[in-house]
């Protein structure tokens, strides 16, 4: 009778489980005790992908093409003689599809600062996959910790404008576990508000004081001029 056979292992040999589309992996499935000849099959969600003998004690190997999305997902094996109607099962593993991120965008609730006040910056990738990691910049010269988003929301900080030199040019970048791929925003400055002048309130009233008065000196002459008139006649 042959050996019992252990639970295969299901081991990734190739590629990542982060997947891109078009990318290949492969996959090694044995049971490490048992007597040849084994039967190896992959599973995934249940559904025969591909079956392979081995007449001695090496791997089964399947080399999988990423090509869409239902390629991605839950991965099993299972290791049974031909003569056996049982047979053991391997862990399973996972592959996630990753998509890169699409350029992010750089904004703020004002676009109007002035010294002494606080202001904020909001940055955000409408796609890829997540998580994404954000980091804000002035000039060439980060300006916060960078900041990684679980969920499809911005990462926001916070500024306080503080001189002159604070109204540069802002950008922020983002980037995903997709390889080689860093997105920088549009760059963002804040214009100077203009401060009222604390006389301008003033000069108004004064002004509005002085308007009523010439209309008040044009509207009396009429009715001083009158009297005088008709006492000449």
């Amino acid at each position: 009778f042959p050996e019992m056979l252990s639970n295969p292992k299901l081991v990734l040999v190739q590629g990542t489980l982060n997947v891109v589309m078009k990318q290949n992996v492969t996959l090694s499935c044995l049971s490490e005790s048992g007597s040849p000849p084994v039967r190896y099959t992959l599973f995934k969600h249940n559904q025969q992908v591909s079956a392979l003998n081995r007449s001695d004690l090496t791997p089964a190997l399947f080399t999988l093409s990423i090509s869409s999305a239902s390629d991605v997902g839950e991965y099993k094996c299972k290791a049974e003689y031909n003569i056996s109607s049982g047979g053991k099962y391997s862990n399973s593993l996972s592959f996630t599809l990753i998509e890169p991120i699409s350029k992010p965008v750089l904004s703020s609730p004002t676009s109007q600062a002035k010294k002494g006040q606080n202001v904020t910056l909001s940055c955000l990738s409408e796609n890829g996959s997540l998580p994404i990691t954000y980091l804000f910049f002035k000039g060439k010269q980060t300006i916060s910790p960078q900041k990684t988003m679980q969920k499809r929301e911005a990462a926001v900080i916070f500024l306080f404008i503080d001189s002159f030199s604070d109204f540069g040019t802002y950008k922020c970048k983002a980037s995903n576990s997709f390889p080689n791929n860093t997105k920088y925003s549009n760059g963002f400055n804040f214009t100077l508000a203009e401060e009222r002048s604390h006389s301008q309130p003033l000069i108004i009233s004064l002004g509005l004081i002085l308007l009523l008065l010439i209309i008040g000196v044009a509207l009396a002459i009429p009715f001083s001029v009158i009297p005088l008139y008709k006492a000449s006649e």
